[in-house]
């Protein structure tokens, strides 16, 4: 495996939040038997996490249908309940496949609105299982959902930046030695190539590694100029990814 590519190999930090949370609620929440998280974004719907075979099937039912709790959840509505699938009406497609496969109620709840919109998904099989008290325990999931989430992300961006400056070290010292320069040198060839081509710091970085990256002709990476704004270019590029 090339170096620099193991990281982004792992799971997200917001992907292993989700799936924690998918897993603390089938065990805390009362009366609820299993569940999953719905991400929407892009107009489509996925689910990313799921405690059983059961949710994962129900989302993607919801999905095609274009309707259901899941779904009302993360486009219009914050909290949806239906505690009669069977008989219920709220959802006339979904319900009656929802129920035939043994789910009686269930519970949705948004945890954040940005660029992608997840959905805590709770399933029971019994009708009539959640009441009061399981929608104020769901409401505190949701604000501690929301704060898990909101910490994944700055820790994702943490991980994207230390990640990108192992690639474009790793990447520097290989011009080092291919060309025989210096490590100011080989660093502000590599920035007058991102800048030249139009193509992030960090991804040209990749391509040195993965031996993809060619030098025009006309291309000497003895030569460099203005270092003090190479480094602050750099460090903007390495700090947005």
């Amino acid at each position: 495996m090339p170096a620099g590519t193991m990281q982004s190999c792992a799971p997200s930090a917001p992907a292993t939040a989700l799936e924690s949370l998918a897993s603390l609620a089938a065990e805390n929440i009362p009366g609820v038997d299993f569940a999953s998280i719905t991400v929407h974004s892009d107009g489509g719907f996925r689910t990313i996490a799921a405690t059983d075979e059961l949710a994962d099937e129900c989302d993607q039912l919801q999905y095609d249908a274009g309707e259901g709790p899941c779904v009302a959840a993360v486009t219009r509505e914050r909290l949806v309940l239906v505690n009669d699938l069977v008989h219920g009406e709220a959802f006339s497609h979904y319900g009656p496949l929802a129920a035939r496969r043994g789910v009686g109620s269930q519970a949705a709840v948004q945890l954040t609105r940005t660029d992608q919109v997840a959905g805590l998904n709770l399933y029971s099989r019994q009708p009539g299982a959640f009441d009061e008290l399981t929608i104020r325990i769901v409401e505190l999931f949701a604000s501690y959902g929301a704060v898990l989430l909101g910490y994944a992300h700055q820790l994702e961006h943490l991980r994207k930046a230390v990640d990108s400056r192992q690639v474009i070290g790793a990447a520097v010292g290989i011009l080092m030695e291919r060309y025989g320069i210096d490590w100011d040198r080989a660093f502000a060839f590599l920035v007058r190539n991102s800048q030249n081509r139009n193509v992030k710091l960090r991804l040209l970085a990749q391509q040195v590694l993965d031996g993809t990256f060619r030098t025009e002709s006309r291309e000497d990476p003895r030569t460099s100029a203005g270092h003090g704004i190479v480094s602050r270019f750099a460090s903007h590029e390495m700090a947005a990814g």
